[in-house]
């Protein structure tokens, strides 16, 4: 949950996000917790993933501020300020995916590993295709809590 929340203060104030392949939540739920100014879709594909998502919208009373959506990304049709996803796939992939989600002047914050750096090298070409720039941020929930790394793309 932490390693979700350290990327909150990455998101622009008032923000509409998009978290690609929500799965369990994460990082969406945790960020809405976190910024209760965000407002947060739940993209996720798989029906019984989705449905868990509903419920647990429903039970944190979040309702108001985050939606669920069952589809893919690539078949989804909406832009945003922020797109951002967890465990979902290589910036290789996920570039393709969600390069069309992102608004003219938005960014993708991308929760990545150790290997975020390789990622980043092995992609060059793509994000240069994409005209993306890409930073390698590693933050922190709280002073004493691990590192969480992040790919922070924007159009140049």
């Amino acid at each position: 949950m932490l390693n979700s929340a350290a990327v909150a203060s990455l998101f622009p104030l008032g923000a509409h996000v998009v978290d690609v392949g929500s799965g369990a939540g994460l990082p969406g739920i945790p960020l809405a917790l976190a910024r209760p100014d965000l407002g947060m879709t739940l993209l996720e594909p798989l029906q019984r993933r989705a449905e868990f998502l509903q419920l647990a919208v429903d039970e944190l009373e979040l309702e108001e501020r985050v939606r669920v959506v069952r589809a893919r990304a690539e078949d989804h049709d909406e832009v945003y300020d922020v797109v951002t996803g967890r465990a979902v796939g290589a910036l290789s992939k996920m570039v393709p995916w969600c390069e069309p989600l992102v608004a003219d002047d938005g960014q993708m914050i991308l929760l990545k590993g150790a290997s975020a750096e390789d990622e980043v090298r092995a992609a060059q070409k793509l994000l240069s295709r994409a005209r993306l720039s890409a930073e390698v941020l590693s933050v922190r929930a709280h002073p004493s809590s691990e590192p969480t790394t992040a790919v922070r793309l924007r159009r140049r």
